[in-house]
């Protein structure tokens, strides 16, 4: 008897496990999509930071911070919280540059631009995809970690709790569009 209960909790404790270490393996591979994701952006930047470079000169600022930015998260050694972090202020530069192109309508007109805002704009919702399936796959660790029995088991073996991609603030907040909504922006509109 004292055989049967000791061979079932070590059944219990081997599947509940098992099931842990499945759930921090997806939350690793969701990370790695969004790695794959952000390498795809980061080969786009020195393309899109030369097409807007000629028009937008005196956004050399946010040039600079983004090609510095971009070898920093490409020599790699960053943990999770510093890629975040880089990526997210990369996002800001990004959407800031994309917002520069509004003043310039030969630039907006420009096929190699057009078509690399369109692979940006893409990269970005596969981007946004990833990031969703990785806080869904770290959701279900979480939960594992917390819930009892796997809880105890999680504690034992060293399982923690991982933490959410969270949004960045601007994205939080409602989008300001003003006259963006008018085919002419906010200039003035022809007579």
């Amino acid at each position: 008897m004292a055989i049967g209960v000791a061979v079932v909790l070590l059944l219990a404790f081997v599947f509940i496990f098992n099931g842990l270490v499945m759930r921090r393996n997806r939350c690793e591979n969701a990370f790695a999509t969004i790695d794959v994701m952000l390498k795809k952006r980061y080969d786009l930047i020195p393309n899109l930071v030369a097409t807007v470079k000629g028009y937008a000169k005196h956004e050399s600022e946010v040039f600079r911070e983004v090609t510095e930015l971009r070898a920093k998260a490409q020599a790699g050694g960053l943990s999770t919280d510093e890629t975040v972090a880089v990526n997210n202020r990369i996002t800001e530069l990004l959407r800031r540059l994309l917002v520069v192109v509004e003043d310039y309508p030969e630039l907006k007109a420009s096929q190699n631009f057009m078509h690399l805002q369109r692979t940006l704009n893409e990269v970005e919702e596969q981007l946004s995809a990833a990031r969703r399936a990785f806080n869904a796959a770290v959701m279900d660790l979480n939960n594992a970690v917390q819930m009892f029995p796997s809880s105890v088991v999680a504690s034992m073996t060293g399982f923690r709790e991982r933490r959410f991609l969270q949004a960045l603030e601007e994205e939080r907040r409602t989008p300001d569009v003003g006259g963006r909504l008018s085919p002419h922006g906010d200039r003035e509109r022809p007579s």
